[in-house]
């Protein structure tokens, strides 16, 4: 029961871009290569979402070491118009409610004092 259900040919729920940032929400330290195998992504592909995740003001990374740590700008509003006014964080919050392998609804590597609930 544990298995990952196999992809459906065709159009699909969510975008890589969201489930690349989900990966991220759940591990602000995660690595490219993890992303890509929790996605079923390429890393190389994985890169890309991640530098129009930058690009786009949604997502920011320093080094640490050989590592990078990144931080999700959650109170940035979602591409699309007829998402107005959902933010980042209301995303993350969403899908954080449908992972099983991580129950809390605080991503990591989030700005706190963005999230919905919480006080600067």
């Amino acid at each position: 029961m544990d298995r990952a259900a196999e992809p459906r040919p065709g159009w699909t729920f969510l975008t890589n871009h969201s489930r690349v940032l989900a990966a991220i929400a759940a591990d602000h330290t995660t690595r490219v290569r993890d992303i890509a195998v929790r996605c079923r992504l390429t890393e190389r592909a994985v890169q890309k979402i991640i530098a129009d995740l930058e690009d786009g003001g949604y997502l920011t990374h320093v080094k640490e070491g050989r590592s990078n740590v990144y931080r999700i700008a959650s109170a940035t509003a979602l591409r699309h118009p007829a998402d107005a006014p959902a933010s980042v964080a209301d995303l993350l919050a969403l899908l954080a409610q449908h992972d099983v392998e991580r129950p809390e609804a605080t991503p990591a590597g989030t700005d706190e004092e963005h999230r919905p609930g919480t006080t600067p």
